[in-house]
């Protein structure tokens, strides 16, 4: 199953693509996803949760990162397996950022393959329109991340350092959240319901 996304982050190329680098924030800025050790030479452990309605699997396994400073772009390669439900997922992603007005542009290219229970979803197109959803999550996580360490300009009080000072400093962001099984389950609905009306007129 190939998936194609493209998102802008209204931050620089340069912030983003740190960010980038730094998979533990990555990890916890993606919904359900939970950074587990640093295997070193590129190869990272991690599980991935999801629940929907009936449905539950944590897929736990590797990835293989490797990037390209150069041009910006990165290349993933990863397996999972849910122990419990016995599901099984293979993923080949690349992405690559570029410079837009106002911020980052990440186009992501990922090749995903399920097998055991959690098929199913992939046929009826689900898994596509759960992307969409936790991709729209996962931006605005970025963005709360990328504020907590965002510049405050020189009328509000910055050391030379890039320490904010006085009390015009930006408090710092909250947390970046999850996306709960609930509202991920009503977005969907709210999707297929667009899609349906849509074809009807």
């Amino acid at each position: 199953m190939d998936i194609k996304q493209t998102f802008t982050v209204a931050r620089s190329i340069a912030d983003v693509w740190a960010l980038f680098q730094d998979v533990p924030a990555v990890a916890a800025c993606m919904p359900g996803a939970e950074f587990l050790a640093d295997k070193g030479d590129g190869v990272f452990a991690g599980k991935v949760g999801i629940k929907l309605g009936p449905f539950t699997a944590s897929f736990e396994g590797e990835a293989k990162v490797v990037t390209d400073p150069v041009n910006h772009s990165g290349h993933v390669e990863g397996r999972g397996t849910d122990k419990r439900g016995g599901s099984r997922s293979k993923l080949v992603l690349d992405y690559r950022l570029s410079e837009v007005p106002g911020g980052t542009n990440v186009a992501v290219d990922a090749d995903i393959q399920l097998n055991g229970p959690i098929a199913q979803f992939g046929r009826t197109g689900i898994v596509t329109e759960t992307a969409n959803i936790l991709i729209r999550q996962f931006v605005q996580n970025v963005e709360a991340k990328l504020a907590e360490t965002a510049p405050v300009s020189p009328a509000g009080g910055v050391s030379p350092a890039g320490v904010a000072t006085g009390p015009a400093a930006r408090p710092a962001a909250a947390p970046p959240k999850g996306i709960s099984a609930f509202g991920l389950l009503g977005a969907l609905i709210a999707s297929f319901f667009r899609r349906l009306f849509g074809r009807a007129t």
